[in-house]
């Protein structure tokens, strides 16, 4: 008899019903989670200030966009891949979890323990590892199973940007709207442009590498592309007096020569406010004012070749054997989230330095 396998999909999460109520409780908790980027003796208090202050234009945005569809879109991302594994003939089982929003990481640990799971896999959809998004999710977990006293056998995979069926899938997707566009990226006029979601660089001068990532993966996509010319620029967020990465994405384009964009936001893998708002709202007036084509390709959420990616993953982690050469590539213990079951495709590599400058924001 196989093993009943759990696989906890894991994601950011964004206010599914754009009420005041609801925004600022997402960012509080966003906050004071990040609260050791500044000092401050009353880490509550201050993250409450800070979504109180942020919460309105947020509202204002998802008001917009008529509410953010992240969650729905995860759902269907969960189900469609145990509808893959059980294809494949694994007893396999997804639970939609979310970071700052319900249902969280540890309702659906809890769900899997009384759901009688042998196995867990912990796959956040992050295609970059990030300390605030993969590496603390995947704490998240760990301190869930230690609340729930559960001890399954357990693996999670934290970078895979670096796998080579992602980076086919992703330059495959580019090119597929390229073409719908009749747009031509060797053409000097036109540029491929990657926006990446920001980090501070606090996290970076800790150990994480994602910006060195992000260089990686933006060089990787266009080469299979077959283009040595690319742009990449970061959506940084200002709610604190702190360095982000550089360049922030209104400097990048307003100095890019080329006429048209065609903008990839290779950081996500489902629509949400960062792309519907902030990039399809507020960077496509900006772009235009300056009377520039902007061309924003699609998040491939369901698409069925990431599914299948998905599904290879888990269904390589639960394979027997030495999970560090799962997934079809180099796996290694992660370094950026150094936790008991977690590998990455990063782990056993040297990278760079980073390519990015930070600069303060105001």
């Amino acid at each position: 008899m196989s093993d009943r396998i759990g696989v906890l999909v894991i994601n950011f999460g964004e206010p599914p019903e754009p009420t005041l109520e609801g925004v600022t409780t997402f960012l509080e908790r966003i906050f004071l989670q990040n609260a050791g980027l500044e000092p401050s003796h009353e880490a509550v208090s201050r993250a409450q200030h800070l979504a109180r202050d942020r919460a309105p234009g947020l509202l204002e945005e998802y008001e917009a966009i008529g509410g953010s569809p992240l969650n729905r879109q995860a759902v269907e991302q969960a189900d469609a891949l145990e509808a893959h594994l059980r294809a494949r003939g694994l007893d396999a089982r997804t639970y939609s979890a979310f970071q700052f929003t319900e249902p969280g990481i540890d309702d659906a640990v809890r769900r899997a323990k009384a759901d009688g799971v042998d196995r867990l896999v912990a796959l956040p959809v992050y295609p970059i590892c990030g300390r605030s998004t993969t590496v603390a999710a995947l704490r998240d977990v760990r301190a869930a199973l230690e609340d729930a006293e559960w001890t399954p056998p357990y693996s999670a995979v934290s970078g895979w940007h670096h796998h080579s069926a992602y980076e086919s899938f992703r330059a495959e997707a580019i090119a597929s709207f390229a073409d719908e566009r009749g747009l031509d990226c060797s053409d000097p006029e036109t540029v491929l442009y990657f926006s990446v979601h920001g980090t501070p660089i606090r996290f970076l001068d800790d150990g994480n590498r994602y910006d060195r990532y992000v260089d990686e993966h933006c060089r990787a996509v266009a080469n299979r592309l077959g283009l040595d010319r690319y742009a990449v620029g970061f959506q940084n967020h200002t709610n604190r007096r702190i360095a982000w990465t550089q360049p922030d994405n209104e400097d990048e384009i307003e100095r890019r020569p080329e006429r048209d964009l065609l903008v990839v936001p290779i950081a996500f893998m489902h629509e949400q406010s960062e792309t519907l708002s902030e990039l399809d709202g507020e960077l496509r007036d900006f772009t235009e004012g300056l009377g520039k084509g902007f061309h924003r390709a699609p998040v491939p959420h369901l698409d069925p070749r990431f599914t299948d990616f998905l599904a290879d993953l888990v269904q390589d982690l639960t394979a027997e054997g030495d999970v560090t050469h799962a997934a079809g590539s180099a796996m290694a213990p992660c370094r950026c989230a150094a936790l008991p079951g977690v590998v990455c495709a990063n782990g056993a590599r040297t990278l760079p330095p980073s390519p990015f400058t930070a600069q303060p924001t105001a």
